[in-house]
């Protein structure tokens, strides 16, 4: 059975960082391809960025250029999303995704997911 546990959300003031983690189990972490994606209140699933875990390809959303990256630590399987220059716009429920075939960014190509990880940037 996979499992996604999302972990490090929390409070934080406009132009501070935070960390999310996501540990996957039940499937080879080796050959999947992992995402973030995020739902603000009131709003649709959006994604942010994308890691092939086998050669660390990765792929993000232009709005989050320059201040997310994603990245994997094979030994622990997991998967981070290290955010920068935090904004109120980014408060959002936050969660990962994994799907064990070729990158893509729709929430609808992703067959498993997280509980989710609240982040909340204050002004």
């Amino acid at each position: 059975q996979v499992q996604l546990v999302e972990s490090g959300g929390g409070l934080v003031q406009a132009g501070g960082s935070l960390r999310l983690s996501c540990t996957v189990s039940g499937r080879a972490f080796a050959t999947a391809t992992l995402g973030w994606f995020r739902q603000p209140p009131g709003q649709e699933r959006e994604f942010l960025a994308a890691i092939i875990v086998s050669g660390s390809r990765t792929y993000y959303t232009d709005f989050v250029k320059g201040r997310f990256t994603i990245s994997r630590d094979s030994a622990t399987n997991t998967v981070y999303l290290q955010m920068n220059t935090l904004k109120p716009e980014d408060t959002a429920i936050y969660y990962c995704a994994a799907r064990w075939e070729a990158i893509a960014s729709s929430p609808n190509d992703y067959g498993y997911w997280g509980q989710g990880t609240q982040v909340t940037v204050s002004s």
